[in-house]
């Protein structure tokens, strides 16, 4: 991987986007998420939090009435025991009505609380989401060819989960919590003395600072847990991708083993993650129960001395009870926003890397007037120390074919990776029509250009979809005009669903052929000036290869075409061809000039048409075998 690479021209450092970052903290994180939970220039979803804040406030008030209500009525008995009956009982039952009001008005508020802060949650998990979704985009190939794409998935689906855990939790937990803890010390400095609000406050600070250390000891648990869970994931996604090649070689077995190891250190690290949360939950509970335990003795002591009375006694008790669901749900609350952080690191490492390749301040799009390619001494290497290509140059004139052979692993299909700009030269220029592709913007290079690559890999929707995708906006009429040109017309109109049929998982419902033709289709309805042909019949079978020849001739004739070809036969009628080998060009010239030189071209051309003969030979043989 390159880091801190410079290139030659702009001075600009490449960035190495596989690289670990480091841990983000719970603060960076709430900072991080804070501009999605306050949606800032939205005035609707602003008033809902304003209106949140009002009914939270409004709520903890009505909230913190509730065990005076015990009080008066405790007392009401207490004062009212040699009054009448009736006396008595309308005392109790208005206390008691009053409790049941309250109760009933908190609960109301609260729902209303959260079901207006709905929609501000669901629009943080969204703009998120689709931040995250189109920045993994902009980032470069290096970083996507790094990754494994089950476990990149998984990172963005627990990601996405963590954002609405934490938008959740922030209003319906955490501030209702701190507001509520407020009130409780408060009302026992007020009602009582600053003692009780010494020993509330006392058991809070020890209960948060025990689930503070407790839960940051199940950290590395939880994380380790959740790179087990991943890597799990990845393996069952390649083996199930890989389907077909697992049948070919009987590896059921192995790959089930496999499975097997990364679901056992899954289990391990689970059982010591729900061991952990065990001791958690003890801690906290005998630390609140002490806690109660001591108020009320100090309630007893004072009301011994007539300085409290049993009301006061009901209140202690019924406003820590009261208090513990919150604080409860505060260890909760702690617990999920530090395992919330764990899950959501890694999508805000992923917001944080910057594109390596990334369009140069004042770029301007491509202006296209011929299709002139050139590459000016290109020199290029994934890794420094082994460069791919090696000063480079060549130029395909418009409207002509130019051809690039040689042996696997010259640096051909590079090229047409540095032609779209997935990366970047060390050295060296690409120009097209004298602009160097440096100084334009991405999306106007890559829609001038049209890719047929080798390995056509179509969306899991329908043929018209995969065909459209070539230009969004094109016509019924456009598209199968497209499918006509690229001779899969009739094939699309013989199957029940015709345009609408499925093509399967990467079109595994099509064969190659028919998957390389709608290939071609779609860019023949992207209508790029320069086309781009990266061994596009090199994994066909000779008969479907001869057919989707006159399919590329067609797409072909009048654009500056660039054909990066393995089988020679392909490439004869090329205005010119360069041979590739370790990275420089060894040859150049026409079909026939090439092979009058007898080089390396010509011992290649040889060799594929030796063994065309020698296939050719083996076919006839076999059939006049089965003839007999």
């Amino acid at each position: 991987m390159l880091r801190g690479a410079t290139s030659a021209r702009g001075n600009r450092t490449a960035i190495d986007e596989g690289a670990p970052f480091g841990k983000f903290s719970l603060v960076t994180t709430i900072l991080h998420l804070w501009p999605y939970i306050w949606p800032k220039g939205q005035p609707e979803l602003e008033r809902r939090v304003l209106y949140c804040f009002a009914l939270l406030i409004i709520g903890k008030l009505v909230n913190a009435l509730v065990p005076y209500t015990f009080k008066w009525a405790t007392d009401a008995l207490q004062s009212h025991l040699d009054a009448s009956a009736t006396n008595l009982l309308v005392g109790a039952a208005g206390f008691t009505v009053l409790y049941g009001m309250l109760r009933a008005l908190y609960s109301l508020l609260t729902q209303a609380r959260d079901a207006i802060f709905a929609a501000v949650a669901m629009h943080a998990v969204k703009k998120l989401a689709i931040d995250v979704f189109d920045h993994m985009h902009r980032l470069s190939m290096r970083y996507h060819v790094s990754r494994k794409t089950g476990g990149l998935t998984r990172i963005l689906e627990r990601g996405r989960d963590a954002i609405e855990t934490l938008a959740r939790l922030v209003m319906s937990t955490g501030l209702p919590t701190i507001v509520e803890f407020l009130l409780v010390l408060g009302i026992f400095a007020w009602q009582f003395n600053w003692r009780y609000s010494l020993a509330a406050a006392t058991t809070i600070a020890v209960y948060l600072a025990y689930t503070t250390l407790a839960t940051n000891w199940r950290i590395d648990i939880r994380r380790k847990m959740n790179d087990s869970d991943i890597d799990a994931n990845v393996k069952a996604i390649d083996s199930l991708l890989n389907y077909e090649t697992v049948k070919y070689f009987c590896a059921e077995e192995r790959e089930s083993a496999r499975y097997e190891k990364s679901m056992e250190r899954y289990r391990r690290a689970s059982v010591e993650s729900y061991t952990s949360l065990a001791v958690l939950n003890a801690g906290q509970a005998a630390i609140f129960t002490l806690g109660l335990a001591l108020m009320m003795l100090m309630c007893v002591s004072d009301l011994k001395d007539s300085e409290a009375s049993v009301g006061d006694f009901v209140l202690i008790n019924a406003t820590m009870i009261q208090l513990y669901q919150p604080l409860n749900f505060m260890g909760t609350f702690y617990r999920e926003v530090r395992q919330a952080v764990i899950d959501i690191e890694r999508m805000f490492q992923i917001l944080s890397r910057h594109p390596e390749i990334d369009d140069r301040p004042g770029a301007t799009g491509l202006a296209i007037s011929k299709g002139r390619i050139v590459f000016d001494e290109v020199t290029f290497g994934y890794e420094r120390a082994r460069p791919i290509l090696d000063q480079v140059s060549f130029c395909v004139q418009p409207g002509k074919t130019l051809a690039i052979v040689g042996p696997s692993g010259a640096g051909k299909s590079t090229i047409s990776r540095l032609i779209f700009r997935f990366y970047e030269p060390q050295s060296g220029r690409i120009l097209i029509d004298g602009q160097d592709i440096l100084t334009v913007t991405q999306k106007s290079l890559r829609a001038a250009i049209g890719m047929v690559p080798q390995d056509t890999v179509l969306f899991n929707d329908t043929i018209g979809y995969n065909i459209r995708y070539g230009r969004w906006e094109a016509s019924e009429a456009e598209i199968r005009e497209a499918a006509r040109l690229a001779q899969i017309d009739r094939f699309i109109e013989s199957i029940p669903a015709g345009y609408d049929a499925q093509v399967g998982e990467r079109g595994l419902k099509l064969s190659g052929g028919e998957k390389q033709r709608v290939a071609i289709a779609r860019t023949i309805l992207k209508e790029p000036r320069i086309l781009v042909l990266d061994e596009a019949t090199s994994a066909l079978d000779s008969f479907t290869e001869h057919e989707i020849q006159g399919a590329l001739r067609g797409v072909s004739k009048g654009r500056t075409t660039l054909v990066i070809a393995h089988r020679l036969s392909t490439i004869v009628d090329a205005d010119e061809i360069i041979f590739l080998d370790k990275g420089r060009i060894v040859e150049r010239g026409s079909h026939q000039a090439l092979l009058a030189e007898g080089g390396a071209y010509a011992a290649m051309w040889n060799r594929q048409r030796e063994a065309s003969e020698a296939q050719a030979v083996l076919e006839v043989a076999q059939a006049e075998g089965l003839a007999e």
